[in-house]
Order: structure tokens, then sequence, then C-alpha cells
């Protein structure tokens, strides 16, 4: 998509799964700090109130410390959450690269359960080609560990879980 007058191409990461959980159990693991460590990353500072800002610390490339700068936009208990997601520098090519995006999480009741559909927007293309590529699959096993923590409750690690999904 181009926005209008700037000519900046953009795309984003759509992830649209059937948990057979209900939207109530699937909000928990989406929005509680302790839960989210297990199926993405660490949060810093993290709460789920709008305005509320917070980081994530990954893997660091070139110029870039490897923080993730985040700020909730909006709740809507059991049905949306969204919230930016920022970093990288600007002399990194690639890894790294500057990224100013949206992660927007929307939840729907369903018979067999509650459709998750992660939309991360935003990326600018060519500069967010490489971390838009590994984030795609990258967020398609998040859904999946987000289930699997929605499924075991808060007793259990899930394997491979906590900043492994690279960040740009």
């Amino acid at each position: 998509m181009k926005t209008e007058g700037q000519q900046i191409e953009t795309h984003a990461i759509v992830v649209d799964e059937v948990l057979p959980h209900a939207p109530e159990t699937i909000w928990k693991a989406l929005t509680t700090g302790d839960l989210i460590a297990r199926w993405l990353m660490a949060p810093t500072g993290f709460e789920p109130v709008a305005g509320k800002r917070f980081t994530f610390q990954t893997k660091p490339g070139g110029a870039w410390d490897g923080v993730i700068h985040c700020q909730v936009l909006e709740t809507k208990p059991n049905e949306r959450f969204v919230y930016a997601w920022k970093g990288g520098h600007a002399e990194n090519v690639g890894y790294g690269a500057p990224l100013d995006t949206i992660v927007t999480w929307t939840l729907a009741k369903v018979d067999n359960g509650t459709r998750v559909r992660l939309v991360h927007s935003g990326f600018v293309r060519p500069r967010n080609d490489g971390a838009f590529e590994i984030m795609s699959n990258g967020w398609k096993t998040v859904v999946r560990r987000l289930g699997d923590i929605a499924a075991t409750g808060t007793d259990s690690a899930i394997p491979g879980a906590a900043g492994d999904l690279p960040s740009g």
C-alpha cells in the first residue's frame, strides 16, 4: 500500500488462526506480562493500559541496541489489543534497520474457540523487507505459542519461547 502524497509503500504481516480456547483465556495470555514472556519475549514496564510504554529486548545488530520500544494504543478486553512496535537504528541496513510499525490483535468468539487475527503493519519497502520476511514466519510461530500458553495455563514453559522472534 502506498500512502497518499508520500509514495511510501508499506506491507503488513497477517496471521489468522482459530485457537480452541475462550476469548477470555486468550486475552489473559495476550495481556499478562509473565505470560507474554513465555510466548514472545519478556516485556519491561508492561501494563495493558492505553498510553503505557514498555520495551522488549532482542538480539542487537549493528548500531541498534536490540530494544523494541512499544506503546499500548488501544485495549478492548477480550476483543482488541493494539500497540506500537518501534526499533532499529538509522545507520543499519537489513537487520536492525529503522522499524516503526503497529501490532493489532483481534479476538472473535467462534463455535470452536476464538479466531485470533494478528496484523503487524507498517513495514516500509524496501527498507524493512528483511524484517518483514523474518517476522512473517516468526509471528506464525508466536501465535501457535500463544495458543499453547492458553492451553497449559501458567504452569508450563513452552520450549523455544523468550526472545527468538527477530524484530527488525
